[in-house]
């Protein structure tokens, strides 16, 4: 049985082995829409004051703020 090195002997072919060909970079993602009525995770940087203005009432204070901006949304569109 022949002896045969796992690692390339000769220095070029090292070299070569290092730098094989690229993969194809994979299909770009499809950016898809959120389905209406429903409620997507954000972050969101507010004053300190507008938030213990929602916070105030307790718990639902996201359901608050959620709220007044859409009746400034229905107010603008009016």
């Amino acid at each position: 049985m022949a002896y045969t090195p796992r690692r390339p002997v000769n220095p070029k072919d090292a070299a070569e082995a290092l730098f094989k060909p690229a993969k194809r970079p994979p299909a770009p993602a499809v950016e898809r829409s959120a389905p209406p009525n429903t409620k997507e995770l954000v972050s969101l940087k507010i004053d300190s004051a507008v938030l213990e203005h929602f916070q105030k009432e307790g718990p639902g204070w996201q359901d608050r703020i959620n709220e007044t901006l859409a009746a400034a949304i229905r107010d603008t569109k009016a």
